[in-house]
């Protein structure tokens, strides 16, 4: 993987991973409570991320196109996490929890439950 996934293709991406597979029809229909986006965009949307290879193509169906995630929720929360780390904080995740320390991110709970979960690991 190399590229990221935009907000908006990210919204594309939860349906598909939600439904498992979809036609643009489908995926405009899910999308249509929840952003104001034209039917034109959202098929601009899976393009793109067709052409990036995070969805699938499957064109054996003739009246429609049926897309799928070449990629899981999972296996990509793990990429953007670790893009994310490298991008602001050179890989190092010290430095981003001691960010959010710093400036009062995290409440005390949260900092007790950090340390809870490192003693156990």
């Amino acid at each position: 993987m190399k590229q990221n996934i935009s907000e908006s293709e990210l919204e594309v991406m939860k349906v598909l991973w939600k439904s498992k597979e979809a036609t643009s029809a489908e995926i405009i229909e899910n999308l249509k409570g929840k952003s104001e986006w034209k039917p034109k965009t959202i098929q601009t949307l899976i393009t793109r991320l067709v052409s990036k290879d995070f969805v699938n193509v499957d064109k054996s169906n003739k009246k429609s196109y049926i897309y799928s995630a070449s990629i899981s929720e999972e296996e990509y929360k793990n990429y953007a996490s670790k893009s994310f780390l490298e991008k602001l904080y050179n890989g190092s995740i010290n430095k981003m929890v001691l960010s959010f320390v710093k400036d009062k991110k995290l409440s005390k709970a949260e900092i007790e439950e950090l340390k809870d979960i490192l003693r156990d690991e």
